[in-house]
């Protein structure tokens, strides 16, 4: 068996996922072999699901998206390096209760790129999701080099509000390794960097921004958008408008503008991580994530695994926190049957604070149901 299931986000790491469901299934069959491999989609838990794999982790100092030093970790093996721009400028990294969607940073996942670059590697996996920040990626532009004046020649206030007072952009002093490496921005995410579709109007409220807070990020990314066309030509308009400019509050745009490639994070994880050899020697793949819901089948780690899975003619189970997807939604994502905690404990509240034991009985039925 193979697991190769992603985080119960507020509950359970993509590890302890596997470790749960391996030791519920070895209770019913002690003898079964499970390969554990933890994924993600390249948002918050990237890093892990890569030490997890045999990369190595590697630890810095960097900004937090309020300019607070914070040690935020990315992971290297051989010559490619994982970032996960969560770790510098994740909403954990906020203060408690403290939400900034007007003037938090990418500043810190500008420098855990510029690690990596210290770091040699050739192609460089940068993951965005579950950012705090709204700013289309000019923190990390800045940390690698750029500059970001207003009309008296001195640099914008942090964040996406910010940018409002942008006059002028010059990346002429751009880290010059970064066009010597492959950098592949992996992201679930293929919104637009501004518009109704756009990094402020879709995610912005999830960072805390009031109606009046996206109106104001969207015309100030808007702005930055122009002002950047003004000093790199036509292409910072065609990147502004491309699939995964809006990933992780427009980092991905800024990503695209110092050469990205924009791939579906959990088919860039699934390739770094090896999961093709693994389910070459799988029987069965359990997979899951805590909610399965609509958004799992756009794009999300269950949806890839699965997708990946039935190429390899492999059956698919999978586990969850909390199951709203219909049976036959399931089967045309490649799921034959999911088990949410919720079956073994209807109470939410409990799943959520027990959900290792829980997932554990959720195993041995997955167990029963497929070794007996």
């Amino acid at each position: 068996m193979l697991v190769a299931a992603d985080k119960f986000k507020g509950s359970l790491t993509a590890v302890e996922v596997a470790e749960r469901v391996t030791a519920g299934l070895r209770r019913v069959a002690p003898h079964v072999e499970v390969e554990a491999l933890p994924v993600a989609d390249g948002g918050d838990g990237t890093v892990a699901a890569a030490v997890a794999a045999g990369f190595d982790r590697r630890e810095v100092r960097v900004a937090g998206p309020l300019g607070q030093e914070v040690t935020a970790a990315f992971a290297v093996r051989d010559d490619t390096a994982v970032v996960e721009m969560a770790e510098a400028s994740g909403l954990q990294r906020l203060p408690a209760g403290v939400l900034a969607p007007l003037t938090a940073s990418t500043y810190g996942s500008g420098e855990l790129l510029r690690a990596a670059l210290d770091e040699g590697v050739r192609t460089i996996v940068f993951g965005v999701g579950g950012s705090a920040t709204t700013d289309g990626g000019a923190g990390m532009l800045s940390a690698l080099g750029a500059r970001f004046l207003d009309a008296d020649g001195e640099p914008v206030a942090p964040g996406g509000g910010g940018l409002a007072a942008l006059a002028r952009a010059d990346l002429s002093g751009l880290d010059p390794r970064l066009a010597a490496v492959e950098l592949v921005l992996a992201s679930d995410v293929d919104n637009p960097l501004t518009g109704p579709k756009g990094a402020p109007a879709v995610y912005g409220p999830q960072k805390g921004a009031s109606p009046d807070d996206v109106a104001a990020l969207d015309a100030a990314l808007a702005h930055y958008a122009k002002v950047l066309e003004t000093a790199l030509g036509s292409k910072a308009a065609q990147y502004a408008a491309a699939p995964g400019a809006g990933a992780a509050g427009g980092i991905g745009y800024g990503a695209l503008l110092v050469g990205a490639r924009f791939r579906p994070g959990i088919e860039v994880m699934l390739d770094v991580l090896g999961f093709a050899p693994a389910l070459e020697r799988a029987e069965l793949v359990i997979t899951g994530e805590g909610s399965l819901d609509e958004q799992t089948l756009h794009g999300k780690a269950p949806a890839g695994v699965a997708a990946a899975a039935r190429a390899a003619g492999k059956e698919v189970v999978a586990v969850c926190g909390r199951l709203a997807l219909p049976p036959v939604e399931l089967g045309r994502a490649g799921i034959r049957r999911a088990y949410p905690l919720t079956d073994a404990e209807p109470d939410i509240a409990r799943c959520i604070a027990d959900a290792g034991p829980i997932l554990e009985r959720v195993a041995e039925r997955i167990g029963r149901d497929f070794l007996s």
